[in-house]
Order: structure tokens, then sequence, then C-alpha cells
């Protein structure tokens, strides 16, 4: 076994339709150019430091959380305009409010047997760019609940 370093452009992100009956339809995401996952984000902690402590800090985690930021530039068909069909889900679910606004959303690396499955809601960002830009746009995904993963099928 030969330790590597692992490419952050490798990463596969995809979205669920949320489409009920049957299994959902998944698809990628295209078009980004950046990812980053937050295993700490809105995690929150209790200070247990008392008197007993002699003066040394003591706390417990209250709550974990994540959050997946997607960074990247749009995808259309120059003929038709349609959009990549990934960013139209997300963009579609980033209109939702109440209970329909949690998302599926999955991810994980060419060669993992599994996906890091998520249950999430999405905060969709600026969209833009200069002079000598193409259109970048951004995702937010905050984990609800605890994570799950799922057999790469």
């Amino acid at each position: 076994m030969t330790l590597r370093r692992v490419n952050a452009r490798d990463l596969i992100f995809e979205v669920s339709d949320m489409a009920t009956p049957g299994p959902p339809v998944w698809a990628g995401i295209g078009g980004m150019t950046e990812a980053e996952v937050d295993p700490s984000a809105n995690e929150e902690t209790e200070d247990t430091t008392d008197f007993d402590s002699e003066g040394n800090y003591s706390q417990e985690v209250m709550q974990r959380g994540a959050s997946l930021k997607l960074t990247g530039r749009i995808l259309m068909d120059d003929v038709t305009g349609v959009r990549d069909p990934g960013q139209v889900l997300v963009n579609l679910h980033a209109t939702k409010v109440g209970p329909d606004s949690q998302v599926d959303v999955r991810f994980r690396y060419p060669w993992e047997t599994s996906w890091s499955l998520w249950t999430a809601t999405v905060t969709r960002g600026a969209e833009g760019g200069g002079t000598n830009n193409k259109t970048g746009l951004e995702y937010t995904f905050t984990r609800c609940g605890a994570p799950e993963s799922a057999a790469v099928v």
C-alpha cells in the first residue's frame, strides 16, 4: 500500500430528486471547482469547568453538525439554455421551505465503496463574476440529523 495525496477534484457529488414513491433518482452536480466539508459546523459545546477542575478547562460536546460548501461554474447548453441536471435540482431544492426544504445529498471519492449520505438543507449563494470570468455559483448544504452511508451500486 502506498499513501498518496488525494485530489479534491476527484470528489463526486450527487443530489436526489426527492421524488416519492419509489427509489430516488440521483443527479451529479457538475461544474464544481471547489469543495469543503466542515465536520464541525453547527457544533455546540458546554463549558463543564467547575471548582473541582483545579483551574483546568473542561467541556462536553452537546451537538454535532456538518456542512458541505460547493463552489463552481454554471453549466448550460448553449443551444437550449438547459442547465446541468444537478444544478437544476439544487436550485429547485433551495427554493423550498419547511419539511420540504430538506434534501438528500451524497458524496464520495471514486475508489470508495460507500457514499457519505446526508439529509440537509441547501442555501444557494451568489452567482456572478467579473469581465473575464465565467459565471460562478455557490451552494452550502447544512446536514440535518446524523450522517449515514450507503453502498455504491
